[in-house]
């Protein structure tokens, strides 16, 4: 910067993304670990999705559709349409399809394209019999692996996907870790640094499971435990989004009430059933290829197990009341302990290993190591697994639909109907929280959301309530906001040490308060699973990452989608088979939305001039007066003479041009240049941004009033620019863009010769780039003499994009500086490269 012009440092600008949200610093895995595997490489995956369209693929972007009428029909008929049975009577109704122009004319047909026509989509459901204790049972499921290379290769997740482990903190130092996605946590790292040991460059897809309980159907009671599968390679961002479907159903486990068949084994052995397959590839690894073609050596291992507290105890094979992580006794479940000893997963593997001995001693051994005698649980032979240390916290169930739950049903008992009631009905209202204008104390079957909303307003309802009976409500409004305070702390989408030692505290600040429950008689223990059961919350985000990435309410939300809903598109004869088939039919329709819209990115050429001038006729005299071109015919010269004599030297040009006179007096001209740039990071399925310059001067509109002129300034390719940085490009004055008519063009550039592009700009340039930006704020200046610099006209296709300029306005801005006017009265810039991110992340 110039002397007395220097900014303080105190003025440094700040990138925006830096202002609100602080960059961790980062220590990677290094090494080999999740490195490609050298020379291979398989097509992406809409490159190959399109090529098995080609048989039937004429351009068509809608195809095997025959036009997008057709296409979107379809869609709505497979994801938002009413049965099939209706949607063919509506197809039969008389030229109902032929209006629309429909390459089917009922749901049979639709569904034999889907079937037939559409490429493979996810892998599709087998059906096995499954038989236990002499009893025969159908089991609808996925393989696995196909799922997992379904996943992890679908192009939608390509450019976020997570191949490596990280410890990220929030200090130059390292002294505070940061928690959140699944690969900050400590069990990526300590199983990549086993795997890294025996098998170097392995990458590992965490595979995360999550099964609850669920009816299909409140009429006939008929119930099933819907499994879902994600990979913890896709960030939780995406995974927790239902509509980006990266969560999949691989299978149906059925339910059964048979005296002589224990449930643990009805769950557990179509578990196996389905697991087992990522036993070997857990070890060896698998080459898997992401949506890019990219393959690597993937090791998928079973790292989280979600579910509600009663598929956690049939995972874990340990007995209804106790903890599922640790061998608290269960009338010990109510104390805080410091340090939490976990379930010896040794000694249970070698209690599970005299399964086929004697019987009693199987039974011994299974109780001694503290879980019930179960055959073959479904983790026992999977590779880096520890299912004590698998069977994660769960915010919906746990929280609010327990902890949460007991909380306010305590406060009720506590206080009473009527004064917590009228409170209800006394709260202001407010945008975010809902009002009970009914109370509280009378509701039933809450939801999740519903004990959310509550929370919102439940310690403004005892704040300042008395106890009955003259007790002091000092402990009871502590442990409260202890519980409100865990609530919603935990929920944190990042989390550090610091975070994590204010969860304990608030655990620890609630158990010291909960004895009022007991004085006022509603409580006589807190041996309570899921109380118990957060304790151990601090454990889990430092091995997993923060909560939110193994939530059931995700897949809870899918329960209406894979099980209710495609219970209903059945016939109730069986429902598994056609709700399967249901599904495929619709992830296939879900699969091809996705890759029309990718069909449908389309890739402009860089610049796009509008197919007519703007004005046509515009004199030389009017460039001059109205654009302000004031070097318009000696430009022009020096660049006919420059293009038709390339070799001739800069003193040669002028002295050519000097003697050459315009055939012309008058040309067309364009106000706009749409300029379309590609997405600055190179991803491939993104769509490109479009770039306007404006070059038009000052005009009365139609209500009389006065537009100021537009002259944009522009980022222009001297020859040597590339597609990162400034070097090779000079900002310019967009001052003219025109073209020349049939009759002057052939009289400047005669038929037979070298013929430049039909569009060109008159610029007026700014000073070259200086060789670095300013070490204090990071931007380059630069200058202009006041009334313009030096011009040159130029192919409009040198044109790379708009630019925006701060000018440098000193101590006190001059008040006769407006925005119309700033480019011409001000000398000195800096270039900004906070106008857009394609600005912030190529103008460096």
């Amino acid at each position: 910067m110039d002397g007395d012009d220097a900014a303080p440092p105190a003025a440094q600008p700040t990138a925006p993304s830096e202002r609100f949200v602080q960059k961790p610093y980062v220590t990677p895995f290094g090494g080999r670990a999740g490195a490609p595997v050298a020379n291979k490489t398989q097509t992406p995956a809409y490159t190959a999705y399109k090529s098995a369209l080609n048989a039937i693929d004429d351009g068509n972007p809608w195809a095997p559709f025959q036009s997008r009428m057709d296409w979107e029909v379809a869609q709505w008929a497979k994801l938002r349409g009413s049965t099939s049975t209706a949607f063919t009577d509506l197809l039969g109704i008389e030229g109902v399809g032929e209006a629309l122009g429909l390459s089917y004319s009922n749901s049979r047909e639709l569904n034999d394209i889907i079937d037939n026509v559409m490429p493979k989509g996810r892998p599709v459901f087998k059906r096995q019999e499954i038989v236990i204790g002499g009893e025969a049972f159908d089991v609808y499921f996925r393989p696995i692996l196909d799922c997992v290379k379904a996943l992890y290769g679908d192009p939608e997740f390509t450019q976020d996907l997570l191949f490596t482990p990280e410890r990220h903190f929030s200090d130059a130092n390292k002294t505070q870790r940061l928690f959140h996605d699944l690969h900050t946590g400590k069990w990526w790292w300590s199983t990549q640094k086993s795997l890294e040991k025996q098998t170097p460059g392995a990458t590992i897809v965490p595979v995360i499971i999550s099964t609850d309980k669920t009816q299909v159907t409140l009429f006939r009671n008929k119930s099933a435990y819907p499994v879902y599968m994600t990979i913890g390679n896709i960030p939780k961002e995406i995974r927790r989004k239902p509509s980006q479907q990266a969560y999949m159903i691989i299978g149906y486990i059925p339910t059964a009430r048979l005296e002589h068949i224990k449930p643990s084994r009805i769950y557990t052995t179509p578990m196996r059933k389905i697991l087992a397959p990522l036993r070997a590839p857990g070890l060896d690894g698998i080459e898997m290829a992401s949506g890019d073609g990219v393959v690597r050596r993937c090791h998928p291992i079973l790292a989280v197990f979600a579910g509600d507290y009663p598929e956690q105890t049939l995972a874990a094979g340990v007995k209804a009341g106790e903890c599922p992580t640790c061998p608290q006794p269960r009338d010990e479940l109510g104390n805080l302990e410091d340090v939490y000893e976990v379930r010896d997963l040794d000694a249970v593997l070698a209690a599970l290993a005299k399964a086929e001995g004697n019987a009693t001693e199987f039974t011994r051994a299974c109780t001694a190591a503290g879980i019930k005698p179960i055959h073959k649980p479904f983790w026992e032979d999977l590779p880096f697994v520890n299912i004590f240390l698998s069977i994660t916290p769960d915010i919906l169930h746990q929280l609010y639909q327990g902890v949460i739950k007991h909380v306010i049903s305590w406060v009720k008992e506590a206080y009473g109907a009527v004064e917590i009631d009228a409170r209800c009905r006394r709260l202001p209202p407010n945008h975010n929280t809902r009002l009970f204008l009914k109370g509280i104390t009378s509701l039933s079957r809450l939801s999740g959301t519903e004990h959310g909303q509550i929370c919102r307003i439940l310690l403004g309802l005892i704040v300042d309530l008395p106890l009955p009976g003259g007790l002091s409500p000092l402990r009871l409004v502590h442990a409260v906001r202890a519980a409100l305070d865990f609530l919603f702390h935990s929920q944190f989408p990042i989390h550090s040490t610091i975070t994590i030692d204010k969860l304990n505290s608030f655990l620890k600040r609630f158990h010291e308060n909960k004895s009022i429950f007991i004085t006022l008689g509603i409580r006589v223990h807190f041996n309570i699973p899921k109380l118990h059961n957060i304790s151990h919350y601090t454990l889990f985000i430092e091995l997993f990452g923060t909560l939110d990435n193994f939530n059931t309410e995700t897949t809870e939300r899918l329960h209406i989608d894979f099980t209710k809903d495609a219970y209903r598109a059945s016939n109730r004869k069986d429902e598994y088979l056609q709700m399967t088939l249901w599904i495929e039919r619709r992830e296939k329709v879900l699969r091809h939305a996705k890759f029309v819209r990718w069909r449908q990115i389309i890739r402009h050429p860089h610049l796009q001039m509008t197919k007519w001038p703007s004005v046509y006729g515009v004199s030389l005299t009017a460039l001059v007066n109205k654009y302000g071109a004031r070097e318009f015919r000696e430009a022009f010269a020096r660049f006919v003479v420059g293009f038709c004599n390339p070799r001739l030297t800069t003193r040669q040009i002028e002295h050519e041009a000097a003697n050459f006179s315009l055939p012309f007096q008058s040309l067309s001209v364009y106000h706009k240049i749409k300029v379309w740039n590609e997405d600055p990071f190179g991803r491939e399925f993104s769509n490109d941004i479009m770039d306007v310059i404006h070059a038009r001067p000052g005009y009365t509109d139609k209500h009389g009033r006065l537009v100021g002129g537009r002259f944009d300034t522009v980022l222009a390719n001297e020859g040597m620019g590339e597609h990162m940085g400034v070097k090779g490009y000079r900002v310019g004055q967009v001052r003219v863009a025109f073209t020349l008519t049939n009759t002057a063009w052939d009289l400047v550039f005669p038929v037979g010769s070298p013929q430049p592009p039909k569009h060109l700009v008159y610029v007026e340039w700014f000073s070259k780039f200086p060789n670095s930006p300013d070490p204090n704020h990071g931007m380059y200046s630069i200058s202009r003499p006041s009334g313009g610099g030096p011009t040159s006209i130029i192919p409009v296709e040198n044109v790379r994009r708009s630019v925006h300029l701060f000018p440098r306005f000193g101590a006190v801005a001059p008040r006769e500086w407006t925005s119309a006017n700033v480019l011409e009265r001000c000398e000195k810039f800096y270039l900004s490269t906070w106008s857009d991110r394609h600005a912030y992340v190529t103008m460096v």
